[in-house]
């Protein structure tokens, strides 16, 4: 099928909508003392709860050499705790506080969520179906090249 050009400005839109995500997030990642990364993998403890490094690193992407650092850099804000498992005392979880981290990023997310809300709400109920079929259709394409990606690297 051939691409036309509606469809280039769509996917260079969608590219410039990703490099702009990632320098808001790396700002408000330094604004708190973090990088943009390690300010959006406090959203996974918060949003996935605890979990081991190695669950962490799955999640992530990252060795668990560079996870070990990221849960050190976390701790040190107080704003993770390692804890014992509690049916195997050798296994590791990384507890947030899931409160301490909230209060940090809040500031700089409740105009951004309230903004985002309110964008939303300005689309028809069939508009809202087609933005929810493309998120969803990309993820899908997003997860299908990490899983290929890491095929490829494991072999």
């Amino acid at each position: 099928m051939p691409v036309n050009n509606k469809v280039i400005q769509l996917r260079k839109l969608s590219q410039q909508y990703a490099y702009t995500s990632l320098q808001m997030h790396e700002t408000i990642g330094r604004s708190i003392g973090l990088s943009g990364t390690d300010h959006k993998y406090l959203g996974f403890l918060v949003q996935k709860g605890p979990m081991t490094a190695g669950e962490l690193a799955t999640l992530t992407g990252l060795t668990t050499g560079a996870v070990t650092g990221l849960i050190d850099r976390f701790e040190k804000r107080k704003l993770v705790k390692r804890q014992p498992g509690k049916t195997d005392r050798r296994k590791i979880l990384v507890v947030p506080d899931t409160n301490r981290i909230i209060a940090l990023l809040k500031p700089f997310y409740s105009d951004f969520q309230n903004n985002t809300d309110k964008l939303f709400s300005s689309f028809s109920n069939a508009e809202l179906k087609v933005l929810e079929s493309y998120f969803n259709k990309a993820l899908k394409v997003m997860n299908a090249k990490i899983e290929s990606i890491n095929r490829t690297d494991k072999n």
